[in-house]
Order: structure tokens, then sequence, then C-alpha cells
């Protein structure tokens, strides 16, 4: 970088503050988010039991969440996921699993996004934590529609047998998610990883639908 460069790099972060991912005001020089839009943020949901593990989320899903979760999953803004993920760690740090393990997509749906949503929250998650992340212990064997198209029964249905657990795995492990809705993609993977011999899985994810 030339120095010319690195000066004027270095006014734009001293002289104009980074606008709100909001609404566009000013969220001073290292934030994300203006005072008045992050206050508005729905609060942590409590803590969910299931009948082998909990389901820990960041935010109820609702305004300005929700938009910053389609904005990251579906029009590549990584750093929205990694603002929220920020924000969302304090709630999901309870009852510390011992291996992080994303949600995997099927091939065709990974060659179609780019990315998986929810490996960028793993990876980032585990690095605060510590906590080992196992990006290839859950795999899709098949693809399936998306989830957010369909009923309660029809997401169970849809995502039935669609996981395979692969290796040697943890007793206490957590699934990684953007959002949980009916728990059915959760329910789903849950179901492998006890064939597998796991004894408690937990969901961490960005929000939760009440």
């Amino acid at each position: 970088m030339k120095f010319v460069d690195r000066i004027h790099k270095a006014l734009n972060i001293q002289w104009f503050p980074s606008p709100c991912r909001v609404c566009g005001e000013e969220a001073g020089a290292d934030a994300a988010f203006c005072a008045a839009c992050r206050s508005g943020f729905p609060d942590a949901p409590p803590v969910l039991a299931l009948a082998h593990g909990t389901v820990h989320a960041g935010f109820i899903y609702g305004t300005p969440v929700d938009g910053l979760i389609q904005d990251f999953k579906f029009h590549d803004d990584l750093a929205a996921g990694r603002h929220l993920a920020r924000l969302a760690l304090p709630a999901l740090t309870d009852g510390r699993p011992q291996a992080l393990l994303p949600i995997p997509l099927h091939r065709s749906r990974l060659r179609q996004r780019g990315f998986n949503q929810s490996l960028e929250l793993a990876r980032y998650w585990g690095g605060q934590t510590g906590i080992p992340v196992l990006a290839q212990a859950l795999v899709r064997i098949r693809a399936t529609n998306v989830q957010s198209g369909l009923k309660g029964a029809e997401r169970a249905a849809n995502v039935q047998g669609a996981f395979r657990a692969v290796g040697l795995l943890p007793a206490h492990v957590a699934l990684v998610d953007d959002v949980y809705t009916t728990g059915a993609t959760c329910a789903a993977a849950t179901e492998t990883l006890w064939a597998a011999g796991v004894r408690r899985v937990d969901v961490w994810c960005l929000a939760r639908v009440p």
C-alpha cells in the first residue's frame, strides 16, 4: 500500500465513523450499529430444553435481526453474520460442549450459495471460545428442499435421514445454525448423532423463532 493510501485510510478511520448497518446513521469508529438501533435488538430467548440437550440463541427472531440474517445468508454479507455472532455469543456459552458441529449444506446447495453460513458461525464461535469445530463430522447425504417454504410436518419429512455422522465424536456437542424455527433440521441431525454415540446435543444459533 502506498504511503498516501495509508494516510488516507488512517484519516478515514479517524474522521469518518462507520455508518450503522441498520439505519445508516453514525455508529462510531469501531461499532456496527448506532446506540438507538442496538437498543432495539430483540432480547435473547430463554434456553429451550429438549430431550437430548438445550437450544441457546442470541436473539428472538425479529426486526432488525431477521433482515441482517437474510443479508448474511442470501446476499453474501459475511460481515453482518460476524457482527451478529459477536453480539450473540454471551447467550451461548452456558453448558460448554466439547465440539461445535455446523449444520451442513448439500454440495449442490453449497455450490449455489458459495459458503455455509453455519460453518462461518461455528468458526467464529470456536475461535472465541477455544471449542474445536468439527466441520466434517456431520454431512448431508441428500439434497433437501428449502425449509423456509415448508410447514412443521413437511419440514420434518424433508430432512429425515438427510445426515450422516463421520468419525469418532465426543459425548457432548453443539450443532450450529443460523435460525432455529421448528427444530426439524436439528432434530434430524441429533437423531443421527445419537445413533453415532453422542449423548448430549445442544444447539447454538443466532436467533430462535418464538
